[in-house]
């Protein structure tokens, strides 16, 4: 536990921005997770119709330094290629 009352503040205040931020990590997580899913079912379309949706929560969470932008770029690429490679399946 703080002993300094700055080190008290702290610890409440890094709470609050954890609570804050949370909701779009775990927003990030499942759609990129749906996306995952669907790559596996083989089920392109509504894999592509997805695409969208996970570039802009990845922009969202890099946009408020929930991740870093490289991190983003590489999870939104990391995406186009899961939906492109089902094309060429089979």
């Amino acid at each position: 536990m703080p002993l300094t009352s700055a080190a008290i503040k702290a610890m409440r205040q890094s709470a609050t921005k954890r609570d804050a931020r949370r909701p779009f990590k775990t927003r990030m997580k499942s759609v990129l997770r749906d996306l995952t899913d669907l790559a596996k079912a083989g089920k392109k379309d509504e894999a592509e119709k997805l695409l969208p949706t996970v570039y802009k929560v990845v922009d969202t969470a890099a946009k408020k330094n929930i991740v870093h932008w490289k991190n983003a770029a590489h999870k939104k690429s990391h995406a186009a290629a899961l939906v492109a490679s089902l094309g060429k399946k089979k």
